[in-house]
């Protein structure tokens, strides 16, 4: 899963990155709302959360331009605003759930996990062939044995392993594992695509990460 957070306050994002990061979560830290909102519109993400008070655009600025696009991404907005007419102005600009700060990361959690439920993303392990993708511990599994994944091995591979047979561009994986403004280039996925094939032989995988040139990867399950 992928999160997107738009908080401008460096301290709170960085806590709530790292905090959604050990729970298995992939995330993307951006600092105003007008560069939320725009993210937000690739479709890369499973859930935003999103600040209030925000240069550029405030919270419920960006709500209302990401639901006008038709995006029908999660939104758990944050804010010290904890009046009613706030939480009500917050629920009908877009947002599913109001939270307010200081907040209990017990109740962040929960709600992050209650809105990818109601998406019915929310799943503990991706399975395919004899392998299986732990998304909380990162691991690769089958009755061979068990490897871990680097964060990057790991978006790559779950990548895969949701789209199964399904080609994945290599553009594609560089958006969702790298992010819309990282430097990485394409080299950078025939890389990982190597250490990941590796890792599969390794724990006896009946799964190849087969590449169509010029356009992407996609999984084979040996035998079938």
């Amino acid at each position: 899963m992928k999160i997107l957070i738009v908080e401008d306050e460096t301290l709170l994002a960085d806590s709530l990155r790292d905090l959604l990061e050990a729970r298995g979560f992939e995330t993307e830290v951006v600092c105003d709302g007008e560069s939320g909102a725009a993210y937000a519109e690739l479709g890369v993400y499973d859930l935003v959360i999103l600040d209030v008070m925000l240069p550029k655009l405030d919270g419920w600025q960006a709500a209302r331009q990401i639901r006008a696009r038709r995006c029908g991404v999660p939104i758990l907005m944050l804010t010290a605003r904890s009046g009613i007419l706030d939480r009500v102005e917050g629920l009908n600009a877009g947002a599913d759930y109001y939270l307010s700060k200081p907040f209990d990361t017990r109740e962040l959690l929960a709600c992050v996990n209650a809105l990818l439920r109601r998406q019915g993303k929310q799943v503990d392990e991706l399975c395919y062939g004899n392998t299986s993708l732990d998304l909380s511990a990162g691991t690769l599994s089958c009755e061979g044995g068990r490897v871990q994944l680097s964060a990057k091995e790991f978006g790559v591979m779950r990548q895969l392993m949701q789209a199964r047979e399904r080609l994945v561009s290599k553009e594609a994986l560089l958006e969702r594992v790298w992010g819309y403004d990282s430097n990485a280039v394409e080299n950078h996925v025939e890389v990982y695509a190597g250490f990941l094939r590796k890792k599969l032989r390794s724990i006896g995988s009946n799964l190849r990460i087969e590449a169509v040139r010029r356009l992407g990867y996609h999984l084979e399950v040996d035998g079938e």
